[in-house]
């Protein structure tokens, strides 16, 4: 018998999108799957938008907004497919990824993960372009993310690794998990079509996290710092790396037109300002 698939959807105030995500996990082509649909305290739109596609939804769990480590978790634990597709309320996936995707873990014991090309959607200024995650298995994880948040995996390793780490409520915790995984010694394998459809939008989860960079980088560095340390040298040039592409994106940065003329406005107001200065 096919292997049931548990496919997790947590919202938090996605009305716009909600609905396209649940069809494209309705609409997958493989059967034996569940939808649970975590409504992380959502607002009165989205909560109608979920209740006219409740026919389409195996288990609909209602939480005050806590987070999306701890949505993705709860519907994990109760979950009772062997394998887990992690999906965001604002993206989709194509029809036949999960038919492929599990395939893929069936018969290669030593995959954990399946992710996918990703046609990357900026909705700001509606363009798009092609992501391709690399799928290593080594310390890469640390330094450059290999998979994307939504893709499938063995719920085994989601127990092996503890579960989405919900210290990170500003972000980046599928790039902690993805790294907690591979330190488990599970590969993550690539399909090399474009399956899976990702919203970047002025509110998302990712574009906020920026903002939190440095302390997100430091507690995901220092929570595995035994890779950072075991593996100093390639800690040392990452770092050194993006110093230097600093250095090199200011310095384009101060050679444009609109700066050198705004360098010279600058140059010319100091005098002028002191003459004020001097009345």
């Amino acid at each position: 018998m096919d292997k049931l698939v548990s496919i997790i959807i947590p919202c938090y105030n996605d009305a716009s999108f909600i609905e396209q995500a649940i069809d494209s996990a309705f609409s997958q082509t493989y059967a034996n799957k569940e939808i649970i649909v975590v409504d992380d305290g959502s607002n009165t739109e989205t909560k109608n938008i979920i209740k006219s596609v409740q026919s389409k939804i195996d288990i609909l769990i209602t939480q005050q907004n806590k987070g999306v480590c701890i949505a993705r978790n709860n519907a994990i634990e109760r979950a009772k497919g062997e394998y887990i597709l992690t999906l965001d309320a604002d993206d989709f996936f194509e029809p036949s990824f999960l038919e492929k995707a599990v395939d893929i873990l069936n018969k290669r014991s030593n995959v954990g993960m399946v992710t996918c090309y990703v046609n990357v959607i900026t909705v700001k200024n509606n363009t798009s372009y092609v992501l391709k995650p690399s799928g290593t298995n080594d310390t890469e994880p640390l330094y450059y993310n290999n998979s994307m948040g939504s893709c499938l995996y063995r719920k085994s390793i989601w127990q092996e690794v503890e579960g989405y780490d919900e210290n990170l409520k500003e972000g980046f915790e599928d790039w902690e998990f993805n790294i907690a995984i591979s330190k488990k010694g599970w590969m993550v394998h690539v399909i090399a079509e474009i399956l899976f459809n990702y919203r970047i939008k002025p509110t998302s989860r990712n574009q906020s996290a920026k903002n939190y960079q440095k302390k997100i980088r430091r507690y995901v560095f220092l929570k595995h710092s035994d890779i950072a340390e075991t593996n100093f040298e390639k800690t040392l040039d990452f770092f050194l790396d993006e110093i230097e592409m600093l250095r090199r994106l200011i310095h384009a940065q101060q050679n444009t037109a609109s700066f050198r003329i705004g360098h010279f406005f600058v140059k010319l107001g100091k005098p002028i300002l002191s003459i004020f200065k001097k009345k």
